[in-house]
């Protein structure tokens, strides 16, 4: 950034009336240009002034094109960093890198982030509560009836893998310790508690004395969902082929699982 040097005179010794003469008022910058010749120190230092104003105000324009204001300084990290995972996964850039790819010096984000780290936490934090909203959304309260809503549970688990690849890995593929972030594991629990839910509802079908029990089937089916997921249905080049849809592969994972409960017909 251009820096402005000046060599000031005595306050008595200038005559704003006086004839302006440039090597009486040295500026030691040559990138700061004026518009016209001015003919005396008044005019001179208006000028200068003006000039001033006007390079403020193109770095603040490039500062914003770059993200870097004080009201988007956070989101912009946070975006660079699920462009870095994007391209080289959750463990193949660094804090600086981050800071370069959204506009700012090395310095800035630790006005908002600890470390890498807590960066990568918040990325997860912001994917959970996204993750949360497919899961809600889909479940619905368990509308139309219950078998359907599970079925569609299932499935937003896995669009929500093959639309946000991104986020997926900086929740469950960054190496952050949960424990060390309480919003975190917040959001994280949030969205769990939806297929806890699910699974509490699905377990009331179920004769009273052969119910399993439910956090134990919540369990079972996160991990299911969460395999599939990772294995056949993400967004990224990690994905392997299958021979049929992973909601497919999901559907009679599901409906194996049901029927080994007692839940007879699966999922319709």
């Amino acid at each position: 950034m251009a820096t402005l040097r000046l060599i000031f005179l005595p306050l008595e010794t200038l005559d704003p009336r006086q004839t302006f003469v440039p090597s009486l008022f040295p500026l030691v910058n040559p990138t700061l240009t004026l518009s016209r010749e001015p003919t005396s120190v008044a005019g001179y230092v208006n000028q200068l002034y003006m000039n001033v104003v006007h390079r403020g105000s193109e770095l603040r324009e490039r500062m914003a094109r770059r993200g870097y204001h004080h009201g988007n300084l956070r989101e912009a990290l946070v975006q660079a960093a699920l462009d870095l995972i994007a391209s080289k996964g959750p463990g193949g850039f660094t804090f600086a890198e981050a800071a370069r790819s959204a506009g700012v010096s090395p310095a800035a984000p630790y006005r908002h982030f600890r470390d890498r780290d807590a960066l990568l936490a918040d990325v997860a934090r912001q994917g959970f509560e996204r993750f949360e909203a497919f899961l809600s959304t889909a479940w619905n309260d368990g509308r139309p009836n219950v078998d359907t809503a599970f079925s569609n549970l299932g499935k937003a688990y896995l669009a929500f893998a093959r639309t946000e690849p991104a986020y997926y890995s900086a929740m469950f593929e960054a190496g952050v310790q949960v424990a060390d972030h309480p919003e975190l594991r917040q959001a994280s629990d949030r969205a769990f508690a939806i297929v806890r839910t699910a699974s509490e509802a699905l377990c009331a079908s179920l004769p009273r004395e052969s119910r399993p029990p439910a956090l134990m089937m919540a369990l079972h089916i996160w991990a299911m969902s969460h395999g599939i997921a990772s294995l056949f249905a993400r967004g990224d080049a990690s994905r392997r082929t299958l021979p049929m849809s992973p909601e497919d592969l999901l559907e009679a994972a599901m409906l194996i699982y049901r029927q080994g409960l007692g839940l007879d017909g699966g999922l319709r």
